[in-house]
């Protein structure tokens, strides 16, 4: 299964790394190039295992459904894909916030994905792994943009506890 992984260190804790992942709505929008809209689903109010979102690719033309398999704040959350472009098989992210040993954060995001038919997969997952990395790395930079952004860190700050 082809892996693409990218890693940024941050000036913020990992707490506040974890919970500028977690942003939605506007505040998302300012950091995640990705994203046109990305709402959680079923009435949930907070991410939390087994709570499913949907989320629109910033050109509208792709959606996906996915569900948090994992979600342990502040350290790291898993998703999988449970519907989405015909072309994947599977499709799951997952995101690790760490303390660095000199202040900071490392945060590191990796997707993980098969595409089909499987006939064509190789060539797919070889164009798939170079379309991710640049895809993974452009938001890894806006989340890194994000995590420095006062708009953001007020925002997290106002909904936390």
């Amino acid at each position: 299964m082809p892996v693409v992984e990218s890693s940024v260190i941050l000036g913020v804790d990992h707490a506040t790394a974890f919970a500028v992942s977690q942003t939605t709505g506007e505040t998302r929008l300012r950091w995640d190039p990705f994203i046109n809209e990305q709402h959680l689903m079923d009435g949930a109010t907070k991410p939390a295992k087994g709570v499913r979102t949907s989320t629109q690719h910033r050109l509208k033309v792709l959606r996906m459904i996915s569900v948090y398999v994992s979600y342990n704040p502040p350290s790291n959350v898993g998703m999988k894909m449970i519907d989405g472009p015909w072309f994947f098989e599977s499709f799951a992210g997952g995101w690790r916030f760490a303390p660095e040993p000199g202040g900071g954060t490392r945060a590191t995001w990796r997707y993980s994905f098969r595409c089909r038919p499987r006939w064509l997969a190789p060539i797919a997952e070889r164009i798939g792994r170079w379309v991710l990395q640049r895809d993974i790395d452009r938001r890894i930079s806006g989340f890194a943009r994000g995590c420095s952004d006062s708009e953001v860190l007020a925002a997290v700050r106002a909904s936390s506890p």
